[in-house]
Order: structure tokens, then sequence, then C-alpha cells
């Protein structure tokens, strides 16, 4: 049996990106070269490793290669960038999973500064919930996340972001230099539903309320406040995301989540992820 890492790496792609073309993009081969090299990591191993119907996902059996492949590439990718690093430079592609406002106001400033740092490195940005950033790096998905308020341990903190009231422009609170959540009682509260839940009731600890609607996504959240429709409270991260017709207004008592920057804590760390994350400490 000859497995090679080119097949291991079209399987894991093809998993991680939801479908054959999009694995090739990641990839930067053609779509034929992903399907002939899955095919060809079937043939070795004389089982289907996904299922075809549809969206392509993993079968049972290839639900227990996944791990093992996943330890396999990123083993050789070590290997590889450790002798990069003899030669005085590090190199490879990382997968960085973090929530949508940190990929708003926090991302694009490392990104850019990465670049220039470490210009042998490509970072591709996954973006996800709180909790489905956690997950995907502990189950490998990515190699590197902005995690909210982790244990404390390895990484680096790249930001604290206090939370603010969301208001319209034009709303009677909006000028004050900072508000109490008891001044937000007069309108109907909309609650940010995922990670920053916890955080909104931590403010509310002494004043019980009832959200007028539960919102998930932190667009419809945004277009809900321009339309009237109430108030709330998010991250201070949102500001690179408003309209002219919304604003951030801070909290009188401060409520601030912690941003860190780490790689998986139960496994080593590839390289590349390594200098990421030792490059925001200086």
């Amino acid at each position: 049996m000859a497995l090679n890492f080119a097949q291991l790496r079209s399987f894991l792609a093809v998993v991680d990106e939801g479908g054959f073309g999009a694995a090739a993009d990641a990839l930067g081969l053609t779509q034929s070269a992903v399907s002939h090299a899955v095919a060809a990591l079937e043939r070795t191993l004389g089982h289907p490793v996904l299922s075809r119907r549809g969206r392509a996902v993993p079968t049972a059996f290839g639900e227990e290669v996944l791990a093992h492949a996943r330890t396999a590439v990123a083993a050789s990718a070590a290997i590889t960038d450790l002798a990069e690093r003899r030669r005085g430079g590090v190199r490879g592609t990382v997968r960085l999973g973090a929530p949508p406002s940190v990929c708003q106001g926090l991302l694009p400033d490392l990104l850019a500064r990465w670049r220039v740092e470490l210009p042998h490195v490509r970072v591709r940005v996954l973006e996800g919930e709180d909790d489905e950033v956690a997950e995907w790096l502990a189950g490998g998905t990515v190699d590197l996340a902005v995690l909210v308020d982790p244990p404390s341990g390895a990484g680096s903190l790249v930001g604290e972001d206090a939370f603010h009231a969301l208001l319209r422009a034009d709303h009677p609170l909006a000028t004050l230099p900072h508000v109490d959540v008891t001044d937000l009682a007069d309108d109907p509260f909309l609650l940010s539903c995922g990670g920053c839940e916890h955080y909104v009731r931590q403010a509310h600890a002494d004043h019980p309320f009832t959200p007028r609607h539960r919102v998930r996504e932190l667009g419809t959240l945004l277009a809900m406040v321009r339309a009237g429709v109430g108030v709330s409270v998010v991250p201070g991260l949102v500001a690179s995301m408003l309209p002219p017709d919304l604003v951030l207004v801070p909290l009188r008592e401060r409520l601030a989540r912690r941003l860190v920057l780490s790689g998986p804590a139960d496994r080593g760390w590839h390289p590349a992820v390594t200098a990421l994350v030792d490059s925001t400490r200086s």
C-alpha cells in the first residue's frame, strides 16, 4: 500500500472546503487533479472515503481516516517547514479561524503585518461563531484561531474588546459619553445570540430583562437597529462594520472579552503557526 501526501491533502481539502471545486481553488490545482488524487487514495485503501451524492462528505470509513490524515499531513508540513527554517525562512499555509467581528475589526491589520514579516506564510481565514472556532481548532479544521476568553495558557493576547450599546445615531442616548444598561430599558432589546449572549446577560445581571428578539447574524442585528426595531449591546470591534446612521456608546461599567491568538492545546504547533503567534508578541 503506497499512500502519498498529495492524496491525503486532496481528501482533507475536499472535506474542509465542502467540495472538489473549492478544494481545487484552495490547493491551487485543477478540479480534475483533486478528483484523481482522491480516487487514487480510494483505490489504494480499497474503500471509498467520500460520498459523492450531493455535497461531498466523508463516508463512515472516511471519518475514521480523517484524523489520521490530518496528523500525517500536519507532520509532513512541520518537517518541511523545519527544514525551511534551517535555511532561514518559515513557509506554509495556515488556516485561521476567527469570529466575524474579529475578521472585520482586527484581522485586516494582522494580515497586512504578517504579509510583511512572514512573506512565505499564506494565511487562509475561516469565519465562524466563537464556539465554532474553538471546535475547529480542537478538531484540526483550522491550525490557528482567535479564541474568546480561553483558559490561561499558550497563545498571545491580541486585543481586549469592550462591549458597547448599539444605537441609531438619532437616538436620545447616542451623544452621551457612556450609558448604563438600565438606560436601555425604555427600548425593545435585541439580544445578540451566539458568543456574545453570556456577556450581554452578565451586563444585565442585576437588571433582569426579556429580549424582544433574539438575533444570531450580526448583519441582521445591525439592520434591525437601523430600522428602529430596538437597541442592543455588542463588542466594540463591531465599529468597523457600522453604517453612518448607527453608533456605539461605551457602557459605564466596563465589560470586555479577551481575544487570544493560539494554536491547538493538545498537539504540537506547525512552525508557521508558532511564527505567526510570536510575531504578535513583539
